[in-house]
């Protein structure tokens, strides 16, 4: 073909076409009845168009075509946790999360059989050590380069002083520790997803992470010379909702925000993105359900850029891990990597006007709020305060009515429901928030599920 396909045709602006809706509304207001306003504050446009933008946006620095297939694998000893992780490779994992729980786990055991050359491992530890951090270097020094690179220890201090309400020992000795691994690792991570687990907005969400991140830069800024600075690999761990086209603009707009935020300390622009479903719109009842949900949300935090996801297994809420609910959530990705073909394009959602509008003014929107939390202190202060908390109930209250009133639906919860569907015989674990009363320096940051009180009266009903 000579001629560029419809070049005989005019372009049509964006003013011409609000014309002709209007036009086509025959007299109802355009404004009240296609455009909505979601938690976050933004006004939701039936379309958009290339007239909006000033200059093109920027290519994205992710890319779809290297993303992972991530397991998570609970360790309570070596030798199982390994087993585990062997077996999740020769099925198709990609990355291993190693959930630590102790120091006196044996890293050598852990490791054995795993090609590091191919496969990440990811060890998220319940303790800050910098002698499991030793035991791991001995593991691995012997090894390439590339296999080394391939382990990521996340040290995240303030992510667990926000979760638990208390540091590991305390503020000295933790920011002590904590400055002696990022010093002989190279990396730290910051955890996300407490925030979204406990109601907050994606505005806040990234705001939150951002100072959280900050809190660290400013720490580093003059005892981590600055050749290491230029190597620091950052990593965040995020959690995915359901807001399937804002999902996507989150992890693009934390991908520049992080670059903006980074050059002003002179580090490494780039960081991995680690993803995993929220649990907060995960139910119970109708738990299959759960698949659609986890389904979506991978397939957001692909486009968005993650470099590693980690589903979250449908009967996670209820059951002890076990082999059929992981291989149903690894099989889930294999499905989106092998025969959705998520891996083929890098990019895929750039030049798309929507979802470039929702990135801009989700990073825009954080970035004020981010810079409001420095001017008054920074996430530590408020966190002591009780401010950072207090906004997070709030967004999860404004969330939790929606839920109450069907605004926001949960199919087979509070839409739909089927009333012969009984759990009380099939709980294994408590799907349910637990209060544990103990001494703590803040109030901590409590991760809920939206449909808790309204399945606790369903099981007491049956």
């Amino acid at each position: 073909m000579s001629k560029a396909l419809f070049s005989e045709f005019e372009g049509v602006s964006s003013k011409a076409w609000k014309q002709k809706i209007q036009v086509d509304l025959k007299g109802a207001d355009y404004n009240d009845t296609l455009i909505w306003t979601t938690n976050e504050g933004i006004d939701v446009k039936p379309f958009y168009h290339a007239d909006e933008f000033e200059t093109l946006p920027k290519v994205s620095a992710s890319k779809a075509t290297q993303w992972r297939i991530g397991q998570l694998i609970e360790v309570k000893d070596a030798k199982t946790a390994n087993a585990k992780a062997v077996d999740a490779i020769q099925r198709g994992a990609e990355s291993i999360l190693f959930q630590m729980a102790s120091e006196a786990i044996s890293v050598a055991e852990l490791f054995q059989n795993i090609d590091l050359e191919q496969i990440a491992i990811e060890l998220k530890d319940d303790f800050l050590s910098t002698g499991f951090q030793t035991k791991v270097q001995d593991v691995i020094s012997s090894l390439s380069e590339k296999s080394q690179q391939n382990v990521t220890l996340h040290s995240d201090i303030i992510g667990h002083l926000a979760k638990t309400g208390n540091w590991y020992h305390n503020l000295t000795v933790d920011h002590t520790t904590f400055e002696a691994l990022v010093k002989n690792t190279g990396q730290f991570s910051v955890d996300l997803s407490i925030y979204q687990n406990a109601g907050a907005n994606i505005i806040q969400q990234l705001a939150y992470g951002l100072a959280h991140v900050n809190e660290y830069l400013n720490h580093f800024d003059n005892v981590v010379t600055s050749e290491a600075k230029q190597s620091l690999r950052t990593t965040f761990n995020v959690s995915v909702g359901s807001n399937y086209f804002f999902e996507i603009a989150k992890l693009k707009a934390l991908r520049q925000l992080w670059e903006t935020l980074a050059s002003e300390y002179n580090v490494n622009t780039s960081c991995r993105i680690i993803a995993s479903p929220s649990k907060r719109n995960k139910t119970i009842y109708d738990y299959n359900v759960n698949m659609l949900r986890t389904t979506t949300e991978c397939m957001s935090a692909v486009l968005g850029g993650a470099d590693t996801v980690c589903n979250l297994p449908y009967d996670s809420l209820y059951h002890e891990p076990n082999e059929f609910g992981d291989r149903i959530a690894r099989n889930q990705l294999l499905v989106l990597k092998n025969e959705s073909y998520f891996d083929k394009v890098n990019n895929p959602t750039d030049g798309a006007y929507y979802i470039e509008s929702l990135t801009q003014q989700l990073a825009e929107k954080a970035l004020a709020l981010f810079k409001d939390i420095e001017a008054n202190g920074g996430i530590l202060k408020q966190l002591k305060e009780g401010t950072i908390q207090r906004k997070i109930k709030e967004s999860a209250a404004k969330e939790q009515a929606n839920f109450d009133t069907e605004k926001l639906v949960l199919l087979g919860t509070n839409k739909h429901p089927n009333p012969a569907d009984t759990m009380k015989n099939d709980l294994e674990i408590s799907p349910f928030l637990k209060v544990e009363k103990r001494k703590t320096l803040i109030e901590p940051i409590i991760e809920k599920r939206l449909s808790e009180q309204l399945e606790k009266r369903r099981l007491d009903g049956e």
